[in-house]
């Protein structure tokens, strides 16, 4: 018997507002714990929301994005529920008449192009956080300066069926939000996270399973580390005539499998009602058509102009855009020099390989868009050559000094003196006179030997025109 996988997704996104959704606390990251909170946040007696306008106008951009029907009127809900980090022991939320519905997203998956459908796109606000001291205590503590940050849910449909379709959502998901400007989607410092919901059914069947939540993801890998899990575990049950519950569960990474939490909660169990404290909201036709006037350039757009005003090949422009973060690198080293394929070459080879490597965003890397294109701009200007240039890089990541310092300091300029190049060449043409007479009878390849030899007599420095030039004509050659 043979089943498919069903998976739909919940992601969380903490929109991009200086501060929270329902009261003026910053929303700035890594702040001492509990030192961004009011009464308000804190749920104390007679405290009352306000809606913060930009988060709400935030959703609203995103769900024209994703090809959303916008409510004409909407109102927020309280959801009930107790967990130590929700100081109210309510979330405000929006269960009856959500921002946005019945969208749609186009992803990508190895070339095939596929639509997921969008449930739902809403507002509510952040929980606080539990921390475990990993000393092994008994106590655990609670940071509430993230509760009441504002957080944006998108509700897919289960339209994904494999873990690839499953990757392809999350970034291009990821990607868009970047482009509208709506977070930062760092998923490092939690400020997008998903949560899976995934069930088996025979294949060629409509009806949907019983399916498993597992919460609280901020990493893709492990989102798909969960997915290819259940698979699995889903299908060996099945097969074996058991039976799945509908349960929360969580990932644990130590055993490398998810774990039950609890029985998948309904929308009864969390008895939703009005907040009577929050008036309902009517978005005019008026306000969408301003919002959507506002969305910023997004990719497909980007692409386009960056092979138009910067001559691009298209595959560069592709791998320069697929994140927002990327492409205002690229264009932000631009500014500082002008030379847009070298740029992209350097951000496509070096720069890709060392944020892959670190889990880094572009605009945290130590290598800023102005120390990139003062390197270049020293490589184009044969200060330095482009072997040493990856020296250069690698001292930029580990030390975050500008190149001309680096250069400075460790003595890496390249050489352009010719007298002093030559000197250099004689000594190697006298040290290797039978693979001189290799390229005088016509042994091209020879060459390379000879012209190693001097780079590693200057340590890299000498500049490989001339050498090349200066070793063809002491051994007359054309």
């Amino acid at each position: 018997m043979e089943f498919e996988p069903v998976i739909g997704m919940e992601a969380h996104a903490e929109l991009a507002t200086k501060t929270k959704v329902f009261c003026g606390c910053s929303t700035a990251f890594g702040a001492a714990p509990n030192t961004q909170v009011c009464p308000v946040c804190l749920g104390l007696p007679g405290a009352l929301p306000v809606l913060n306008k930009t988060a709400f106008e935030y959703v609203i951009r995103t769900a024209i994005a994703l090809n959303c029907t916008i409510t004409e009127k909407t109102v927020f809900d309280r959801k009930n529920y107790y967990y130590p980090d929700l100081p109210k022991n309510y979330q405000i939320s929006q269960n009856y008449a959500c921002i946005g519905y019945n969208g749609w997203i186009e992803i990508n998956v190895n070339g095939e192009k596929k639509q997921v459908g969008m449930d739902n796109v809403h507002l509510e606000e952040d929980a606080g956080k539990n921390l475990h001291p990993e000393t092994g205590g008994a106590e655990s503590l609670v940071d509430l300066n993230r509760a009441g940050i504002a957080l944006m849910e998108i509700v897919s449909r289960p339209d994904m069926h494999s873990a690839d379709d499953a990757l392809a959502y999350m970034e291009t998901l990821k990607n868009l939000l970047q482009y509208l400007e709506v977070s930062d989607c760092k998923m490092q410092e939690g400020r997008l996270r998903f949560e899976v919901n995934i069930s088996m059914r025979r294949k060629g069947e409509q009806k949907l399973g019983a399916r498993a939540e597992i919460k609280n993801l901020n990493s893709m890998r492990t989102a798909l580390k969960c997915i290819e899990y259940e698979i699995k575990r889903q299908t060996d049950i099945l097969s074996n005539g058991g039976k799945l519950n509908q349960e929360t569960r969580l990932w644990d990474e130590a055993s490398f499998c998810t774990r039950a939490m609890r029985s998948k909660e309904q929308a009864q169990d969390y008895r939703y009602f009005p907040d009577p404290d929050l008036v309902e909201v009517h978005i005019m036709p008026e306000w969408q058509e301003k919002i959507r006037r506002q969305i910023p350039e997004l990719k497909d757009a980007k692409l386009a102009r960056f092979i138009a005003d910067y001559g691009l090949p298209e595959y560069d422009a592709d791998i320069l855009t697929s994140s927002k973060p990327l492409a205002t690198y690229f264009e932000q080293c631009q500014k500082f020099h002008n030379n847009p394929k070298s740029i992209s070459n350097w951000i496509m080879t070096e720069l890709l390989r060392e944020l892959k490597c670190r889990e880094m965003e572009p605009d945290d890397c130590p290598v800023t868009p102005r120390h990139l294109a003062c390197m270049i701009k020293m490589i184009d200007e044969k200060t330095i050559s482009g072997k040493i240039g990856k020296q250069v890089f690698s001292e930029m990541l580990t030390t975050g000094k500008m190149p001309d310092v680096i250069v400075m300091e460790s003595g890496m300029s390249q050489i352009l003196d010719e007298k002093e190049i030559s000197a250099i060449v004689e000594k190697i043409i006298s040290e290797n006179q039978d693979t001189v007479e290799s390229i005088r009878a016509g042994r091209d390849k020879a060459m390379a030997f000879l012209v190693g030899q001097i780079m590693r007599a200057t340590r890299g420095k000498a500049n490989p025109q001339l050498v090349n030039q200066i070793l063809k004509d002491k051994i007359s050659i054309k």
